[in-house]
């Protein structure tokens, strides 16, 4: 009996030595700590450290994405106005041609002889003419015969500028700057009228056209920038800027059709390509931005916590701000209202700074991303740069 009482009072102060252990070794630094913690987040205790970035000035972009086709800035059909058998082609296939060059010819070798004719009987009407002229001046001739004679001559005039078009529409030029497509027609075939032979296409510039929601209408103007991405050549862009608008807005998609000129010195875009258009709405050249992780949302609002210099030898301290956001790009936001320049704001410890806590910034923040001169552009979802 006197054993088992005592074995019983053995373990009872076995178990209350280790309990007290654990209570001064392990449970009360662990409340002590979370007291600490408590206390600084409420700012009645040490300062908090956070990390802080100041508020960077950078270009923003307002931007909408879309898909859009290649076209030719001038294109034509090459067709002969007149039947007739070619006898000459004097062009090379997908090669350049100049304005005015002759390109194709048809015999003509009866429009050539009815220029003869006409410029001979020409010539007697001249001669004609000239006598009737002479004989009236001297009382010999009738005023009647004079008459005659000047209307002949005007109608042999006429016969010959009718022979020059005629022998004209036999050779088909070019009417302007181009490249030539493939020919379906070769020497010696007997073409008709309208008979397409091959095709011109002007490329430098060249056009692209795209459609956009209604809802930018009022931001579309004549002259605003695009650059385009073309799949056949990754991790290259062309920049243009539009040259016309269709006044007309698609009931169907609800779109507006809008056309673009991009310089092609090289010719490396073609007619017909897919083409990934971006179009710049409005550029802003002093817009201010702060990483997300600065915001903090609180009843549909948006805040930051801002840093404030007490003054030598006394502690940094917060004021949470209000602010407006704008656009967004990757990991960044665009800040319209509530800060300036400069400003320090934080962007790690924003959950356990409030109001007026004291704070210590934590080695120098992070640097800003991207280049500023050159920020990337922020895009949503749908293709325009989204608002916060």
């Amino acid at each position: 009996m006197l054993r088992s009482i005592l074995a019983v009072m053995v373990v009872l102060l076995v178990g209350g030595g280790g309990a007290a252990a654990y209570w001064h070794f392990v449970a009360l630094p662990a409340q002590q700590q979370r007291q600490q913690g408590g206390a600084a987040a409420r700012g009645d205790g040490g300062p908090v450290v956070v990390e802080a970035m100041p508020v960077k000035v950078a270009p923003a972009e307002r931007t909408v994405e879309a898909v859009g086709t290649l076209l030719s800035n001038e294109r034509v059909t090459i067709r002969p106005e007149v039947a007739g058998r070619i006898v000459a082609i004097d062009m090379v296939e997908g090669g350049k041609v100049r304005e005015g060059q002759v390109l194709v010819e048809l015999d003509a070798s009866v429009e050539r002889a009815s220029l003869a004719d006409a410029e001979a009987r020409r010539m007697l009407a001249l001669n004609n003419l000239e006598r009737a002229r002479e004989l009236r001046r001297t009382n010999v001739g009738t005023q009647r015969a004079l008459d005659e004679a000047e209307a002949s001559f005007r109608i042999a005039e006429a016969a010959v500028e009718l022979a020059r078009a005629q022998l004209a529409k036999r050779t088909i030029k070019a009417p302007f700057d181009a490249k030539a497509s493939l020919r379906d027609v070769s020497v010696g075939e007997f073409v008709t009228a309208g008979t397409a032979l091959f095709t011109l296409e002007q490329i430098d510039p060249i056009k692209v056209d795209f459609r956009v929601p209604e809802l930018f209408i009022s931001a579309v103007n004549v002259g605003n920038e695009i650059r385009i991405a073309i799949d056949a050549f990754p991790g290259r862009s062309f920049a243009g800027r539009v040259t016309a608008i269709d006044p007309l807005v698609d009931e169907r998609g609800r779109s507006l059709l809008v056309r673009a000129s991009i310089a092609n010195p090289d010719e490396a875009l073609r007619p017909g390509v897919f083409a990934r258009v971006s179009l710049t709405l409005s550029v802003k050249s002093d817009a201010l931005w702060v990483a997300e992780e600065a915001l903090v949302p609180q009843g549909g609002k948006q805040f930051v916590f801002r840093i404030l210099d007490q003054g030598e030898g006394k502690p940094k301290t917060v004021e949470r701000v209000a602010v407006t956001t704008g656009l967004r790009r990757p990991g960044e936001v665009e800040l319209t209202s509530g800060v300036r320049a400069g400003d320090l704001v934080v962007v790690a410890g924003v959950t356990k700074v409030r109001e007026g806590a004291p704070v210590v910034v934590q080695g120098p923040g992070r640097a800003p991303r991207g280049d500023e001169s050159a920020p990337p552009t922020a895009r949503s979802a749908n293709g325009e740069q989204r608002q916060g």
